[in-house]
């Protein structure tokens, strides 16, 4: 069995700061977003995923296993390009800033993700996609949990809330729970992570 997810990004232009949760000079109002692979002041198409294959002899026994991911970017995209995710093999990163140049904006942005309830094969098998949970890490920062770990539910949770001149970054690595017997395939889905200020 082979699960993985895919990871949508919206993204706005980004600014000049380097990693995990810093103040930032006031601007025009704006945001930032980045998951996995990013571009520096600008979206591009990249949809990074995260996937495990179950070993037959591990089916369903209740030991969570890790998934990998097909993301390169280990340094933060900013000017210090700080080795902020070591392993991006096994870590997505994962930033999002906020700017505001006057107080009539709103104080803060909502960072979020986004999820189906399940993740499906081509014979419409499902898994729950709450079978999926992550846990967060940043190399040498001092809050590594500026976004949060967690597990996967159906709908949106809020994973961060990025006040005005402030940018945040962290790596997530993700796990299957591999809590029950799955019918054999290759199982997909796909979150949606989003920064928004209202």
């Amino acid at each position: 069995m082979i699960l993985s997810a895919a990871a949508l990004v919206t993204a706005l232009p980004a600014l000049d700061v380097h990693a995990w949760s810093l103040s930032i000079a006031s601007a025009s109002r704006r945001v930032f977003l980045h998951v996995g692979d990013g571009t520096l002041n600008g979206g591009n198409g990249t949809i990074n995923r995260v996937e495990v294959t179950v070993p037959a002899n591990q089916l369903g026994n209740g030991v969570p296993l890790a998934m990998t991911s097909n993301s390169s970017q280990s340094r933060s995209l900013y000017g210090d390009n700080y080795l902020t995710c070591p392993d991006p093999a096994n870590q997505v990163m994962i930033g999002a800033s906020y700017r505001r140049n006057n107080n009539g904006a709103p104080a803060t942005a909502i960072l979020s993700v986004t999820a189906p309830a399940v993740l499906t094969n081509a014979s419409g098998d499902t898994i729950p996609f709450s079978e999926i949970s992550w846990t967060v890490s940043a190399a040498g920062s001092p809050n590594p949990n500026v976004i949060r770990a967690g597990t996967f539910t159906t709908g949106t949770q809020t994973l961060a809330t990025v006040p005005a001149n402030t940018y945040i970054e962290n790596c997530h690595s993700f796990r299957y729970a591999n809590s029950a017997i799955r019918a054999a395939g290759t199982y997909n889905g796909r979150v949606t992570y989003t920064l928004s200020n209202p």
